[in-house]
């Protein structure tokens, strides 16, 4: 499809600057970002007299940035959305999401990743970096529902395996453009050393990045060091786990040693701070991970510890977070933090092509409502998204250049109705019976 955006503010995320002007989309690319003064040579550039647009979208001086990343999420946790709360962390996992997940399987896994997809689609997220038990099923439902989606491996002791793992990896990535899939395991406390070893020695075999659950309690760090004599993230370099990459999720209970490990091997943070607060898991050193120059992007976490898929409340709480822990209220400025939940994001999912607005890239594009008391004066509008911002403001979500979520409404593929019927009948299936 051919579609213009036109008289639209335009955060490319390249830089700070807005542009007042249009947006071009040529199916899944865009083809023009820019004021509308050169067109007369981008028409000669495409050596085209003029387009025939299938549509023409008047955005009314709103403003048009690329989606959210949400880089690290368990989608079809949504059954378990205020099931499990107001436990401890240990408690949580063994006593009520371990009992359920034991019981759920690839269909149902399928139908509760799309519950998960509307909430993304309508809090402005165009990508997810998915962490769950089926893969095979999530990336049905991604693609069944238009959700750009990056799956890792959660190899544990108790489910999935490497073989499998690797089996997925050669089977999804290239299967189809809106997946990907990367190694990973769940976490060190859930995997025996002989496991961890194969998983580097998978990593080392494709030279892949590797994905976990990294230092997200003072509980875990110190338990590793009690098996091991080392932090998580200094036992698991000694592996060879992060030579070509990767990163890890929360990083919360960090040594000099670790962040001197994510800054040699290129690590990237993805920070969690509605599931690490929810969790009492602690706030992770943001302010840090900035000064040392180490990548930094968010994720909601799944939605059993968050409880919602919501990018504004993480974003608002990752700067907020480590304003009181640094007891500083200069640091982590929210200009970084939208980096954060775009750029950034993409650059640990490795997704090249979706991190800004500019000729050539993935038509992944969000259209935020300024026209909201909450948006208003426009003072300096990144601010607002991250501290006033929230989903109220999203009136549209594209991804691929297709049209999934606008002015409240989903496209006409998708039933959400029976979406949340489908889901209410699992819950009943899985955690009542």
């Amino acid at each position: 499809m051919n579609i213009r955006l036109y008289n639209a503010r335009i955060l490319t995320m390249e830089n700070y600057n807005i542009i007042e002007g249009e947006i071009w989309v040529q199916n899944e690319r865009i083809l023009y970002v820019g004021n509308g003064s050169d067109l007369e040579s981008v028409y000669q550039k495409l050596k085209l007299q003029s387009i025939v647009w299938d549509r023409e979208i008047d955005c009314e001086g709103n403003l048009l940035m690329p989606g959210f990343k949400d880089a690290h999420t368990h989608s079809a946790m949504t059954v378990l959305r205020s099931y499990a709360d107001d436990m401890p962390l240990q408690d949580w996992l063994n006593k009520q999401v371990f009992p359920v997940e034991a019981k759920m399987d690839g269909k149902m896994i399928y139908h509760l990743t799309k519950l998960a997809i509307l909430e993304y689609l309508s809090s402005g997220i165009t990508s997810i970096f998915d962490m769950y038990l089926t893969p095979e099923t999530i990336a049905d439902a991604c693609v069944d529902m238009g959700m750009r989606c990056v799956q890792v491996s959660g190899v544990n002791n108790f489910s999935q395996s490497v073989e499998m793992t690797e089996q997925m990896y050669q089977k999804l990535n290239g299967k189809h453009p809106l997946l990907s899939y990367m190694i990973g395991f769940h976490a060190e406390y859930t995997c025996s050393k002989e496991l961890l070893q194969q998983i580097a020695g998978l990593a080392e075999r494709y030279k892949a990045p590797v994905y976990a659950h990294i230092s997200e309690t003072a509980l875990e760090v110190e338990e590793c060091k009690k098996r091991y004599g080392m932090t998580p993230p200094v036992f698991l370099d000694s592996l060879g786990m992060f030579r070509y990459g990767g990163g890890g999720y929360h990083c919360v209970h960090m040594s000099e040693e670790d962040f001197e490990i994510f800054q040699r091997r290129n690590l990237n943070v993805v920070t969690n701070p509605g599931s690490n607060t929810k969790l009492a898991s602690g706030i992770a050193p943001i302010s840090e991970y900035l000064k040392r120059g180490i990548n930094v992007a968010i994720g909601t976490d799944g939605p059993a510890s968050n409880n919602c898929l919501d990018m504004f409340r993480e974003m608002f709480l990752v700067t907020g977070l480590a304003k009181l822990r640094e007891k500083d209220a200069a640091v982590v400025d929210a200009w970084e933090v939208l980096k954060m939940a775009t750029v950034n994001g993409a650059k640990a999912m490795n997704l090249p092509d979706a991190d800004v607005l500019a000729e050539g890239k993935l038509a992944d594009i969000i259209m935020l409502d300024l026209h909201k008391p909450n948006m208003q004066p426009l003072h300096n509008i990144p601010k607002n998204i991250v501290y006033s911002g929230s989903k109220q403001n999203v009136k549209m979500t594209m991804i691929h250049g297709q049209i999934l979520y606008e002015n409240g409404n989903y496209a006409n593929f998708i039933d959400e109705e029976a979406i949340y019927a489908k889901a209410n009948e699992l819950k009943e299936k899985l955690c009542y019976n």
